[in-house]
This record gives C-alpha cells, sequence and structure tokens, in this order.
C-alpha cells in the first residue's frame, strides 16, 4: 500500500509530530503554482543550498497578509515531511523541489488559520481531549494528565504546543469541510446515474468479517532507533503468522504476540461490516482478499496494521431497529430551573402512573414545539438520530411503556415506545453511498479551487 509521496508533503506538513490528525488538503494543493514570483538564482547557479538545521539561522523566509513564515519554520516542517515519509516507506531526500512544495503548504495553512479567526471557529474541546486520549494511549499511557507530565518532562511547553496543533488541525479542517460542502452539489439524477454505471457495484451489501490490529511505534517514526523499528516490524510479523492460523482465537493471538513489547497491540476482530464503510486504504485491500487471508503488514506513520478477512457474506437487505417513540419535554432555560423542572417532570410521570394519556400530556405540557402538537410524536427513530441518553433510555423501555424521567442536554424528558421494528435502508444505504462516492470524487477539485481563490485574494511574498 502506498501511503506517502513527494505530492502529499502538503498533508503531511499539516500534521503535528506528536499527533496523527489526518487533514483533508489534497495533494493537489501542493503544487499550486506561487501567486509570486519567487527571487530567481544568479545566471549560472545550478545547485540549491539545502536548509538544515545547521544553517537555518532565522530570517523570514515568506511574507503571507500582515503574518511572517520564519526558516525555522520552515526546517522544522521538512524534517516532519521526511519523518512520515520515511514511516512509510518512502524516504524523501531535501530537495529544491521538496522545499518549494513544504514552503506552499505552510503559505496555505497560514492563510487557512486566518480566515479561521475571521470566521469564528472553535473546534469542541471533547473532541480535542478525545484525540488526546488516543495519543495517549498509542504511548501506553491511561490519561491525558499522563501524557502531559512525559511532554513536559522531555521539554517544557510540550504538551501545550500539541494542544494548540490539535485545536488548529481540527479548526482547518471544519473550514475546508465547510468551504467544499458549499462548492459540491450532488443531484438525485447524479446519484441515479451513478447507480447505473459499473463503479456502483462496489456498493453492493456484501459484509466482511475483519480482523483490524495494529503495531504501534515505541515513540514517534523520526526519533526511532533502527532497532526499534525491527522490533515493531518483527513483532507485526509474528502476528501475521499467528493469524494466519485457521479458527485462530484473535485475543490470544494478540496477547501471544505482545510478549514484552512495550506498547500495547490496538484493534482485533472489529465484526462484519460493509466494505463502503472503511476507508478506501482498507476498502481496496479486504475486498482483494481471500477468506482466511492475511495481508502482509501496512507500515503506516502512526504504526504496523494488519488486516485478515474472517469471513464474507452477501446480503441483499441492509435492516436496522427502529422505534416509534413519543416524548414529553419540560426544558431547563433562564424561566425554568433545573429544580422546578424536575418537579414538573416528576407531577406528569405521577399523572402517567394515576392513568392519565400521554399524548394529551405531552399535547399540553411538553416544551417540544415540533412534537407537543402531535402528542409528543417523534416517528421512528434509528440508533444515533438522538443523543446518547435519550437512545439509552429508548432501548430499554418496552413497547407500549413508558420510561421514569430522565435528564439531557435539552432538560427533562419521558419517553414511551409505541412499536418497534426491522426496517430495510438498502436502497437508501445505496443512495447515501452513491452520495458519499461523488463527494470524494468532485472533492478535491472542489477543495483546490477553494484553495486558488485563497491565494488569489491575498498578499505573498516568498523572499528567496
Amino acid at each position: 500500500m502506498r501511503f506517502f509521496s513527494l505530492r502529499q508533503t502538503s498533508r503531511a506538513v499539516l500534521l503535528s509530530i506528536g499527533a496523527s490528525l489526518t487533514l483533508t488538503l489534497s495533494a493537489q494543493a501542493a503544487t499550486v503554482a506561487p501567486a509570486v514570483a519567487q527571487t530567481s538564482n544568479p545566471a549560472g547557479q545550478n545547485t540549491v543550498d539545502r536548509l538544515t538545521p545547521a544553517n537555518s539561522t532565522d530570517g523570514i523566509v515568506a511574507l503571507v497578509n500582515e503574518n511572517a513564515i520564519l526558516k525555522s519554520e520552515l526546517v522544522d516542517a521538512i524534517t516532519q515531511t521526511q519523518a512520515r515519509a520515511q514511516a512509510a516507506g518512502e524516504p524523501i531526500a531535501n530537495s529544491a523541489q521538496l522545499q518549494s512544495e513544504v514552503l506552499n503548504a505552510l503559505i496555505l495553512r497560514e492563510l487557512q488559520l486566518s480566515m479561521v479567526k475571521r470566521v469564528g471557529l472553535s473546534p469542541d474541546e471533547t473532541e480535542i481531549n478525545q484525540r488526546l486520549a488516543q495519543i495517549a494511549q498509542s504511548q501506553g499511557l491511561n490519561s491525558i494528565s499522563a501524557l502531559q507530565q512525559r511532554l513536559d518532562a522531555a521539554r517544557l511547553g510540550s504538551y501545550a504546543a500539541l494542544r494548540a496543533q490539535l485545536i488548529e488541525d481540527a479548526a482547518i479542517q471544519e473550514l475546508q469541510q465547510r468551504q467544499i460542502s458549499r462548492r459540491v452539489r450532488i443531484s438525485e439524477q447524479d446519484i441515479d446515474a451513478f447507480l447505473a454505471s459499473p463503479e456502483a457495484k462496489r456498493l453492493n451489501q456484501s459484509e466482511y468479517q475483519t480482523v483490524h490490529v495494529r503495531v504501534p511505534y515505541i515513540d514517534d517514526y523520526s526519533r526511532l532507533s533502527a532497532a526499534q523499528r525491527e522490533e515493531a516490524l518483527k513483532v507485526a510479523q509474528d502476528l501475521r503468522t499467528r493469524l494466519l492460523e485457521p479458527n485462530v482465537n484473535v485475543s490470544e493471538a494478540v496477547a501471544a504476540s505482545q510478549g514484552s513489547y512495550p506498547i500495547p497491540i490496538q484493534g482485533g476482530d472489529m465484526g462484519f461490516h460493509k466494505a463502503a464503510s472503511l476507508p478506501t486504504e482498507l476498502s481496496s485491500k479486504i475486498t482483494n482478499l481471500d477468506i482466511g487471508a492475511v495481508s502482509e503488514p501496512l507500515l503506516t506513520p502512526e504504526g504496523i496494521d494488519i488486516v485478515k478477512l474472517a469471513d464474507k457474506k452477501a446480503s441483499d437487505t441492509m435492516l436496522i431497529p427502529q422505534w416509534h417513540t413519543r416524548h414529553i419535554l419540560v426544558k431547563v432555560d433562564e424561566l425554568q430551573t433545573d429544580a422546578l423542572a424536575e418537579q414538573k417532570i416528576n407531577d406528569l410521570y405521577e399523572q402517567l402512573r394515576n392513568g392519565a394519556d400521554f399524548a394529551a400530556l405531552a399535547s399540553t405540557y411538553s416544551d417540544d414545539p415540533g412534537s407537543a402538537g402531535r402528542g409528543g410524536d417523534l416517528d421512528w427513530v434509528s440508533e444515533e438520530d438522538m443523543v446518547a441518553p435519550f437512545e439509552a433510555t429508548m432501548k430499554n423501555t418496552a413497547v407500549g411503556d413508558y420510561s421514569a424521567p430522565f435528564k439531557t442536554q435539552f432538560g427533562w424528558h419521558i419517553l414511551k415506545v409505541d412499536g418497534k421494528r426491522q426496517q430495510d435502508v438498502s436502497e437508501q444505504y445505496r443512495r447515501n453511498m452513491a452520495r458519499q462516492a461523488l463527494y470524494q470524487r468532485l472533492a478535491p477539485q472542489a477543495q483546490e479551487d477553494w484553495l486558488q481563490e485563497l491565494r488569489a485574494g491575498a498578499y505573498i511574498q516568498v523572499l528567496g
């Protein structure tokens, strides 16, 4: 599998050394022509001085509107890009082309960060904390605080820098998604045409049972010794050999291969799922495997992946559970405290226990304007349609029964389940997957167009 190429330097530059948050900056963006001409070399000069830490006496290499890009920033970005390329098994030399493309990526990043500030994008703190927790786990740590202690012990301020990097990355990703979604328009006719094409065959309803495991690196790849890299590969190869055995117990195979390796092996049996729901590189790998086959170790910047196709089954239908649900909502806001709302919902609950009609109470007392007029009717609800506390209560309430009062971020609720069914959503699934496939096809060009527009409206001066 090919994970990295020189044309992907823009993407690599936008990744922090300690994080593996993948952004969607396309490879095409790396080769957008500079908005202004760089200072030309003297006549007859065919060589270019390579930027390295040794000769990176700080100075400004580019001006982007009111901001400057320093030589040290360019050197760091080049180093990171080379490290990620090496981790993917495709070393890249420090060349004039690399320097130009990395600088271009830094310019694009600066332009996007400026726009993030202008529009006031602020990533969800929960998302950032989840990403930090994932990084901590990949380093064999059990908490974010432990990650902070390790990073700051190595270099004071490293944790704050990592967190700031993740916030910037998440903001850029959200900005890109907004801009691209505005530019990509997919009609129902487009979907119909795609579904009639040979390409649509990949959207079949076949389900694959896969085993997906990762041997994480002990440290960032750029800091690993040759012995540490060899150790990770040896563990991965041992695990692959074990997974090739028929009727293998995956947990036992992982435990046996773990041995003294200091970072926990991640993943396991992922159960049955649609190929189209997976990342493209894994989807193509799985669909080309025979049942029982195991992929060769796949080198990634974060670790070594192994995929096994345990089983495969065809399905003409895709059934999902749905619940026909009603609810009564009592809001908590500036006009009604939590205590008053809780007292009100408990009073309504007592009326239900005394035989009151649920729909009548919802019509009279519910603070949900969308459903109150229908006796609290929310129609058929699927998994992940509602917030977690609501979904959990819904699943634990018998058909024909109502729940005890419970609280969500919207206030206090009582819900009633009028029915439950298995709904065939095969056609809806196919159309959603077709829409996603078309979007992925059109998004890179839309992104490149937007980035070109962004550059065209900016003042950029490359200082050589």
